[in-house]
């Protein structure tokens, strides 16, 4: 072979590589950053496509169902508590209201989605589960006591990145002096008032293992393990962390040490904290504490109830924190049945004791109330729009940057309180109100079907959720794009219009 062919041969061979680097090198660059930038632009698109500028809901507010629980003449004159259930924690498959331990999303009972719809992010919110009685609840003397020996309640410090001296595992031993005179608010023992019990701690951790059993077993979404896709909050309160603890255990015993987010007590969204003098004046207008006679005609048709858990409580008849409401009354004896303690008697006369038949009478006027504050009254919407704007903001923010994939999670879980739900179920205009017992949860999963197209469900108590409110209707797969122009268009985008209807300049 000549020089000239040789050359020439190498120059090919020369060629042929390069074009074969060339080729590869683009895969790689295709993979890396090409690809990537398609699938967000397709899903902003996504995004576009459920703007809330392109979709036309109904942003006013609708009664909800006429049922036996806002049913005033049946409140009084009725019997029982609708069928619900107050003195026992829950069972996995069950679906009916149940106050100490509210059914939530588990294996027996999730309702499959069908296979078309690929599930991409779920959000879920619930109360935190069985606790003791608020101190405030409590009766000026409580003759029986209330021992919480059986668990710990661990509060402490550890330096953080870096790491520095260890922390040791401490927890909280309450006891009572000898030498102090005073006798403590509430029940005499070894219990914080509130705390989650040790039924509630319980009942936390087969919450956790059954939205694990649903979401990772069942369905195959949630990681394998806790990273950056899963998140959990909660709120100021200290009872909704001791329930996290255990939820996050029974989902997936974290080897290290794991973050719970929570915001600044002043703006705290999720309980919600921050101030909202619109929504506070708007509530004492036609709820507790106001003299609107569609709120002081159950207090009035009540006074025979009242005189006599007065008598056996030794609360006084002016103390306003049992009267204004059944609320204080409703969470002493709950909390009794709840724990299978007996329902109080009269100090120093053992034989006059309040009935269950009085118990449940105080029951069916606390769901009542709650129906007719969050939902009945024709004002209820825009309170709780105001009070509660910012948590839907920002659930509607983290679905649209899921969509938009700027941000890794897919699964957030938040541990909050009856107010929190009340007021989410409120904006929802749920069909049928009731007051979310332990545990009550809402669930909020988006889908995607087919060429793209999103969809939202919303499970209340592990069932598909009713609104009354007819651009709402079924949530089971309503396009997206309508839930997100509905909070639009209430809220704003980020909350924008949050201060304006809380009053603030």
């Amino acid at each position: 072979m000549d020089r000239v062919s040789l050359v020439a041969g190498l120059v090919v061979v020369v060629e042929v590589a390069m074009a074969v680097w060339l080729l590869d090198y683009l895969a790689m660059f295709c993979t890396a950053y090409i690809f990537p930038l398609l699938e967000i632009i397709i899903t902003t698109t996504q995004a576009r496509n459920v703007s809330s500028n392109s979709t036309a809901v109904d942003l006013n507010w609708y009664p909800p169902n006429a049922t036996q629980i806002n049913n005033l003449s049946a409140v009084i004159n009725g019997t029982g508590v609708h069928g619900f259930i107050f003195n026992s924690s829950f069972a996995s498959g069950s679906k009916g209201y149940n106050w100490c331990s509210m059914p939530h999303v588990n294996k027996d009972t999730y309702p499959v989605a069908d296979e078309s719809y690929t599930l991409e992010y779920v959000e879920v919110i619930h109360r935190h589960h069985k606790r003791t009685p608020y101190a405030s609840n409590t009766f000026p003397t409580e003759s029986d006591p209330w021992y919480c020996d059986d668990e710990g309640l661990f509060f402490y410090g550890k330096p953080l990145d870096p790491t520095g001296n260890d922390s040791s595992s401490t927890y909280w031993s309450v006891y009572t002096s000898s030498s102090n005179p005073f006798r403590p608010q509430g029940f005499n023992g070894t219990c914080q008032y509130p705390q989650i019990s040790r039924g509630g701690l319980d009942d936390s951790w087969q919450h956790g293992k059954d939205l694990y059993a649903v979401y990772h077993d069942l369905l195959g979404f949630l990681p394998d393990n806790a990273n950056e896709q899963v998140s959990y909050r909660v709120t100021n309160n200290v009872i909704t962390s001791q329930v996290a603890g255990m939820v996050v255990n029974a989902m997936y015993k974290p080897p290290d040490d794991f973050p719970l987010l929570i915001q600044p007590d002043s703006i705290d969204s999720l309980e919600p904290i921050y101030t909202c003098t619109t929504a506070s004046t708007l509530y004492s207008t036609y709820g507790v504490g106001s003299i609107d006679p569609n709120w002081t005609a159950h207090l009035t048709a009540s006074q025979s109830l009242y005189n006599l858990l007065d008598t056996i409580s030794g609360v006084s008849p002016t103390d306003s924190g049992f009267h204004l409401s059944l609320d204080h009354y409703f969470d002493n004896l709950s909390s009794r049945l709840c724990h299978a303690k007996p329902l109080p008697c009269k100090i120093g006369n053992p034989t006059k004791c309040i009935t269950q038949a009085a118990a449940d009478s105080v029951f069916r006027l606390g769901e009542y109330e709650y129906s007719y504050i969050y939902r009945d009254a024709p004002q209820s919407l825009q309170a709780s729009t105001a009070s509660y704007g910012i948590w839907i903001a920002e659930l509607a923010e983290n679905v649209r940057n899921r969509i938009t994939r700027t941000d890794p999670t897919i699964y957030r879980h938040n541990i909050a309180h009856d107010g929190s739900i009340a007021r989410l179920l409120s904006v929802l205009q749920v069909d049928v109100m009731v007051w979310p017992g332990m545990g009550a949860e809402l669930v909020f999963e988006v889908y995607t079907k087919g060429d793209g197209e999103l969809f939202v469900r919303i499970l209340w108590s592990g069932q598909i959720l009713r609104s009354s409110n007819p651009s709402l209707g079924r949530f089971d797969m309503l396009p997206l794009g309508i839930l997100l122009a509905y909070f639009d268009g209430l809220v704003g985008v980020r909350a924008i219009m949050v201060p304006k209807l809380c009053g603030s300049p």
